[in-house]
């Protein structure tokens, strides 16, 4: 399936909403992200970003409104039919197999895009594509040298590398990752920002992150969610520089730079 649109846009929400009971949490959130954008999504605790993340990935369905995968309507469907149209996400906790080494972790995420599906009467080592791929995944995420370790066994970046390079997997042309560098040192963070900016080339990628460096090293796009709605959509310099949004989440400029 393409990627894109033919309007251009890799992913589109329109009219947006969710509610919980007599609590909207989304409300009326518009939103058109192009191929191969970098889009953070912004904003203060309880704004609704996680609830938006699972609106676009399907563990929820929308009150209202649209979700649209290059021009084709997701919301409704399961999260694993979504992700066999070409989106996947990554989770706030890490996501892995633990007793399953790095290399086992990868080709598990291959498998079912190069359309072994069940593969219950193959002989895995067999498989050539699967364990290639694996073994690129494996070079990309930089942890060819831990190959065999069990997932359990690696450090904490380690897994979040790993999970990163099980989300690209299945060759999604939308990536979705929510809070990819929570829990890590200033270092890490670093080197996988570089890393996700790597392994993301040529592809679209929305992430919910809460630190600024993060978010205005990495995206091309920042998206503020203030109380469910989208307070703006722009550039970071745009973004940054925008009143309303430094009244309601970023603070002024000279507390930007103290934050820095």
């Amino acid at each position: 399936m393409s990627h894109v649109a033919a309007g251009g846009f890799a992913l589109e929400l329109k009219n947006l909403r969710k509610s919980f009971g007599k609590t909207e949490i989304i409300r009326g959130v518009d939103l058109a992200v192009r191929p191969g954008e970098r889009v953070a999504i912004i904003g203060p605790n309880g704004a609704g970003k996680s609830t938006l993340f699972n609106l676009i990935s399907g563990r929820f369905s929308p009150t209202s409104g649209d979700v649209m995968l290059a021009g084709t309507r997701i919301n409704g469907k399961k999260p694993y039919e979504i992700n066999r149209m070409g989106l996947s996400r990554s989770f706030q906790i890490t996501n892995i197999f633990p007793k399953l080494s790095v290399f086992e972790n990868l080709r598990c995420g291959v498998l079912w895009s190069l359309g072994y599906k069940y593969t219950l009467f193959r002989f895995l080592a067999d498989l050539d594509d699967a364990n290639e791929r694996a073994d690129e995944l494996m070079h990309m995420i930089r942890l060819d040298k831990k190959r065999d370790v069990l997932a359990m066994n690696l450090t904490y970046a380690e897994q979040r590398a790993l999970e990163i390079g099980i989300t690209i997997a299945g060759g999604a042309g939308v990536i979705l990752l929510d809070e990819p560098t929570a829990g890590m040192s200033k270092s890490e963070t670093s080197r996988f920002i570089d890393l996700i900016r790597e392994v993301t080339v040529g592809k679209t990628l929305l992430t919910v992150e809460h630190d600024m460096g993060v978010v205005f090293g990495l995206a091309d796009k920042i998206a503020v969610l203030v109380y469910g709605e989208v307070l703006a959509f722009d550039t970071p310099d745009e973004v940054r520089a925008n009143a309303r949004v430094q009244e309601a989440y970023l603070g002024s400029p000279e507390e930007q730079a103290a934050g820095h």
